[in-house]
């Protein structure tokens, strides 16, 4: 199967694909919040880290933007900060599930047949189940985090890493299915189904930052 973007691209074009894109970084929609960030100010030392550890990322800009509100709960921890990758990934996750779940129902019995919908409502079903392995990652590393990476030792560290990146990868694979599947089916036109394929895009970018900063958590010697 070709890959999710060159699918994409074919069914949207550039100009559209980048207005869509723009418009949802200017004013993400309420089902694109994350957790909210804790009240506290960040020190230096917090934020360079981030910043060195993001641009290690594939996307560095959207890593850096998405996790400085939360620099003072991880400061220089790199399992802490993965959890809150982690964490920032499951709640877009969730409120993506939730706003495609709205967009099927919306549709009812008008428009409830045809390839755009069977698209939709498959769609539904992958980002649920995409959200509940990013559930799954997430709760592996706060258990890690809960024990610290020392304590815990080397294969515990080990074993949870492997989880979360099998978990991770596993929901970046159900977001491509998702959008795979509304570009198959020639349903891109559609406003409804445009509005899934950026939310689905931004998802799989942030699955992938978090995912990115989990191979980046040391194992103890």
């Amino acid at each position: 199967m070709a890959p999710v973007t060159s699918i994409l691209f074919a069914a949207l074009t550039a100009a559209t694909l980048t207005s869509l894109t723009d418009a949802a970084a200017s004013s993400s929609p309420p089902w694109l919040a994350a957790v909210p960030p804790p009240p506290c100010v960040a020190p230096p030392s917090a934020v360079a880290f981030l910043r060195a550890r993001c641009s290690a990322t594939p996307y560095g800009v959207a890593c850096y933007d998405a996790l400085v509100p939360y620099a003072c709960t991880f400061q220089t921890s790199p399992v802490k900060l993965a959890r809150a990758a982690a964490d920032v990934n499951l709640a877009r996750l969730r409120g993506l599930s939730m706003r495609v779940k709205e967009v099927v129902a919306s549709r009812g019995s008008a428009g409830g047949a045809g390839a755009e919908a069977a698209a939709l409502r498959d769609c539904a079903s992958t980002v649920a189940s995409a959200a509940g392995l990013a559930k799954q990652s997430a709760a592996e590393l706060a258990k890690l985090d809960a024990a610290g990476a020392a304590a815990a030792g080397r294969n515990r560290v080990r074993w949870a890493i492997a989880n979360a990146q099998t978990w991770l990868s596993a929901s970046m694979a159900n977001e491509a299915t998702c959008a795979d599947g509304i570009a198959v089916a020639g349903a891109a036109a559609s406003l409804a189904a445009r509005e899934v394929v950026i939310g689905v895009l931004s998802a799989k970018e942030h699955t992938t930052i978090a995912l990115a900063l989990v191979n980046g958590i040391p194992v103890p010697s």
